[in-house]
């Protein structure tokens, strides 16, 4: 099963995780494309709920779809949270932010009763830090900030476009992509070593959540971890 088919497979899992009146957060990435995709044809058929995004692109998609939408501004709960994961470790320890909305994810995670993650058995790892690290910064002062954090011994990048111009979330702000030399012993370390430097945001890096992870597999299986 080629990765476009595996990745349609197990969004169209996900989404039979999805009961009437729930409120539903949305992740980003292309497995939650399909995720988003199915979530539509339920809704066209019937399915009740009201979902909230990290990013506007799931924002849009779901709109498009005609998913009836909830004011992120007036929750404090979401029932189940979809998203998928750059990297995912046997403690369901995450690197997330390829995407670039890492901080509002962490914001629907940390509010999630449950937190689904839809990945394909590439991301499954006894360590971290094969992927880079996505850090959300500031735009304000950002040089004094990328300073403060190589000065911690972490070396990376500013994320940019193609014309050479920095990457903006949708909250305006910077990611500073680490690369790891050696997989990661202490991840909540390297988390605790960079939040605290001012005009870092937040870090990819996700811990204590409740998880379940969907994992496909390259012949078409899909396995549940809880």
């Amino acid at each position: 099963m080629d990765v476009e088919q595996l990745k349609k497979k197990i969004g169209e899992r996900a989404a039979g995780w999805i009961e009437n009146g729930m409120l539903v957060g949305l992740g980003t990435g292309s497995t939650v494309f399909y995720f988003i995709e199915e979530l539509t044809y339920r809704c066209q058929r019937g399915l009740s709920i009201k979902i909230v995004s990290s990013s506007n692109r799931s924002f849009e998609q779901a709109k498009k779809g005609g998913i009836p939408l909830a004011n992120m501004d007036e929750i404090t709960h979401i029932d189940v949270t979809v998203d998928g994961a750059d990297e995912i470790d046997g403690q369901k320890r995450m690197i997330k932010g390829r995407g670039g909305a890492l901080l509002r994810e962490k914001i629907l995670a940390a509010i999630s009763q449950r937190m689904l993650v839809i990945v394909d058995d590439s991301k499954l790892v006894k360590k971290l830090g094969k992927q880079p690290l996505p850090v959300e910064i500031l735009p304000f002062g950002y040089l004094a900030t990328v300073h403060e954090i190589q000065l911690r011994g972490y070396r990376g990048k500013i994320r940019t476009l193609e014309d050479g111009q920095p990457y903006q979330t949708d909250n305006g702000n910077y990611i500073y992509d680490i690369s790891f030399q050696n997989l990661r012993e202490d991840p909540k370390g390297d988390h605790e070593r960079l939040i605290c430097i001012p005009g870092v945001l937040e870090t990819g890096l996700f811990f204590d959540l409740p998880v379940s992870v969907l994992v496909g597999e390259s012949n078409g299986r899909i396995q549940q971890l809880d």
